[in-house]
C-alpha cells in the first residue's frame, strides 16, 4: 500500500540522516572533499550571462507551499538580522577554496518570515539569469545556509552573484544559485538546471557525489 506523507517524511528524514553520518565520517578525515584541490581566488563559472541588477529594481520572491508569502526589495533584505559566516566553497569542477567569509542573511531568518508549511519538502531556486536548482528543504536549515551579500568584507560583485546569492556550504556550490531572484518551496521536487542534465539532487562534497 502507499506510505502516508508522514511516513514518507520519515523515511527520507531517516535517509538524510544515514547520508549525513557517512559525510562525517569522511569529514573527520580530511577538511578537503575527495577529489578536490585548493585555490586562492574563486573562478567564475556561470551560464555566461551576467545580469546588472541595481539594488533599487532588485526583487526576491519567496512563494509556494507557506504561509506568508513575501517579496523583499533590498531595503527589506538589509534589515533582516544579518550575519557573518566563514566557510568552505566546493565547486564540482574539483576546486575548493576555504574560508570564505560571507556576510548577509541566514536563510534561517527567511524561514521565520515566510515559515513554510508542513508538506514543503523541497526548494526551488531561480536566479535572474534564468538559473534554477533545487535542494530538500534540510539542506536550507544547515548553519551556514545564507543570503550573501557581501564575501570577504567587499560588496560581492556581479560575477560572483551579486547583489545577492545562495549559500549552502555543505552541498556543492552549483547549488547556491547566483543573482538570486525566487525561492520557491515545494511538496515535490524539481530538478534544476544542472539537475536536469545528470548532476545530483544531494551533491554532498565529501561523499563525491556529483553526478547521478
Amino acid at each position: 500500500m502507499p506510505r502516508s506523507y508522514t511516513e514518507r517524511k520519515t523515511a527520507w528524514a531517516e535517509k538524510m540522516r544515514a547520508r549525513g553520518a557517512r559525510a562525517d565520517a569522511v569529514r573527520s578525515q580530511s577538511r578537503l572533499p575527495p577529489g578536490q584541490h585548493l585555490v586562492r581566488q574563486l573562478p567564475v563559472l556561470d551560464l555566461g550571462i551576467h545580469p546588472e541588477m541595481a539594488r533599487e529594481s532588485w526583487r526576491l520572491e519567496i512563494t509556494g507551499a507557506v504561509e506568508n508569502p513575501t517579496v523583499l526589495d533590498w531595503p527589506a533584505m538589509v534589515a533582516l538580522p544579518q550575519i557573518e559566516s566563514v566557510s568552505d566553497f566546493h565547486c564540482v569542477t574539483t576546486w575548493s577554496r576555504q574560508d570564505c567569509r560571507w556576510n548577509g542573511v541566514a536563510i534561517a531568518a527567511i524561514l521565520d518570515l515566510v515559515r513554510p508549511a508542513e508538506e514543503a519538502r523541497f526548494v526551488l531556486f531561480t536566479a535572474y539569469d534564468g538559473y534554477t536548482t533545487n535542494t530538500a528543504i534540510e539542506a536550507v536549515t544547515h548553519p551556514g545556509a545564507m543570503l550573501a551579500h557581501t564575501l570577504d568584507g567587499e560588496p560581492l560583485p556581479i560575477a560572483h552573484g551579486g547583489p545577492l546569492r545562495v549559500i549552502i556550504p555543505q552541498l556543492y556550490a552549483w547549488k547556491g544559485a547566483k543573482w538570486i531572484q525566487r525561492i520557491e518551496f515545494r511538496e515535490s521536487d524539481t530538478p534544476g538546471y544542472w539537475e536536469q542534465r545528470g548532476y545530483s539532487n544531494t551533491a554532498d562534497p565529501f561523499l563525491n557525489d556529483r553526478f547521478v
